[in-house]
């Protein structure tokens, strides 16, 4: 593969590769940083990528995600070279914080099968599979306005069932 086929292969993803790394990462430049390491290693292995890759979209966003926790999981070690999984601290508040947000995702996830169809759809491309206005566009043939639309919708009633079930718990 030379240099053009690279380009023309990989370059349309660099928006949305930078938007997960961004995501991850948390600022400007180490999100380019990891979207740059990422096109790094895909030049080197260029002649070794297996032909059968379904989507070279989500093969390169798995790479970038992968590139930015190797960068968190180091940014994170101590001074003596051990993660915080290593060292042993009273960590029960952090457990019990995990299973609740853990808990809290399972009910959002079960609120949103209870959608319609189209807002279902339409949340999980945008806020799930993080895609963009354009490419639920192109994927679902809506016009942006209804796309907006359905996303708020879903988005509204999702809040309100969301902080009726907390409401229900506390009590």
């Amino acid at each position: 593969m030379d240099a053009n086929q690279f380009k023309e292969l990989f370059l349309p993803y660099h928006a949305k590769l930078y938007r997960v790394a961004f995501r991850l990462m948390g600022n400007t430049q180490d999100a380019e940083d990891m979207v740059q390491e990422a096109y790094l290693k895909l030049w080197k292995k260029r002649n070794e990528l297996p032909n059968n890759i379904e989507s070279m979209e989500a093969y390169c966003s798995t790479l970038v995600k992968n590139i930015c926790y190797d960068a968190l999981r180091l940014s994170q070690l101590d001074e003596d070279g051990r993660s915080p999984e290593e060292i042993n601290i009273s960590g029960s508040t952090n457990i019990a914080v995990e299973i609740e947000m853990k808990d809290e995702a399972n009910q959002v996830m079960k609120l949103i099968s209870q959608l319609p169809e189209q807002q279902q759809l339409i949340i999980q491309m945008r806020d799930v599979d993080d895609r963009s206005y354009e490419e639920i566009e192109e994927a679902t043939g809506l016009s942006p306005i209804n796309i907006r639309v359905l996303l708020s919708r879903a988005r509204k009633k999702i809040r309100e069932q969301f902080k009726e079930m907390m409401k229900n718990e506390r009590v």
